[in-house]
């Protein structure tokens, strides 16, 4: 077999100027506070909050490398990992996830194998090795939903055992969709005061703008579905991904994981914005 070529090597930042980073922490002050770690480390290191624009300013300019930080909210740095992969115009870009443990680290290296995997100690030796030596044939996720394959449908929507579900315009036996749930878990057509999930089926586009403000104040720590017929399905709507997504985001809610739900739904999860304050 013949041998492959060397990979390129970049020039460091000391022969044509501070590399940009693009850097992901779910909590915004720790985000200000990780992103000075790789200023002084020679980075030029850009943070803002997660939003739907993420992914089209990387197409737009990626960056030499993105460090997702994976000590808070692990499944949703590994969702950032698989849409970049995903995506032809950034699967190149090296991907360095930072801290996470456990079952959960094991199945996000499992996943994306070609990304480099660190701790905040050593996060400066890690960045360089990433930028130095990019995956020559990157691992390309078959889609956006690749992450939850096989898996049960209450465990990809983020119902865990005691919770709360408001199950705000759901359809019809939509109870029997979800199949077997986690012990304890109350489903509940009407709104309840302290739901601990919400999934939203609006109607139609009109529905949807005219209620996502009122949806997105009442948005609980485990976050808001918003969840549509696919164009795929016979359900006549206006509503769309995009659609969802956009208006989700005029709201201050932020998107972070899309689920198919089985033929006919999907969904896009939202929760609020961090505030910066």
């Amino acid at each position: 077999m013949a041998a492959r070529p060397p990979r390129p090597v970049r020039p460091r930042a000391s022969q044509r100027g501070p590399e940009r980073i693009r850097l992901i922490v779910w909590n915004t002050q720790e985000a200000e506070t990780k992103a000075r770690v790789l200023n002084e480390a020679g980075y030029d290191v850009d943070a803002p909050p997660l939003s739907a624009g993420t992914l089209r300013a990387m197409r737009a300019s990626p960056p030499a490398a993105v460090v997702i930080d994976l000590g808070r909210l692990p499944s949703q740095g590994r969702d950032v990992g698989v849409h970049i992969r995903h995506s032809a115009s950034t699967c190149a870009i090296p991907i360095v996830f930072v801290g996470g443990e456990g079952e959960k680290l094991d199945r996000i290296r499992a996943l994306l194998p070609d990304a480099v995997y660190a701790t905040w100690p050593g996060i400066a030796a890690a960045i360089r090795s990433a930028i130095d030596m990019p995956p020559s044939d990157p691992v390309r996720t078959s889609s956006g939903f690749a992450a939850y394959a096989g898996k049960p449908l209450p465990e990809r929507l983020g119902i865990r055992a005691g919770a709360i579900v408001e199950l705000a315009g759901a359809p019809d036996a939509f109870e029997r969709t979800l199949g077997t749930l986690p012990d304890r878990v109350q489903l509940r057509r009407r709104p309840v005061a302290r739901p601990d999930l919400i999934l939203w089926f609006p109607r139609n586009l009109r529905d949807l703008e005219s209620r996502v403000g009122a949806m997105a104040k009442r948005t609980p720590r485990g976050g808001l579905w918003i969840v549509w017929p696919k164009t795929t399905s016979t359900r006549a709507t206006d509503l769309t991904q995009t659609a969802v997504r956009r208006t989700g985001l005029a709201a201050g809610l932020v998107d972070y994981r899309i689920v198919r739900i089985d033929e006919t739904w999907a969904g896009l999860r939202f929760a609020r914005r961090a505030s910066r304050d």
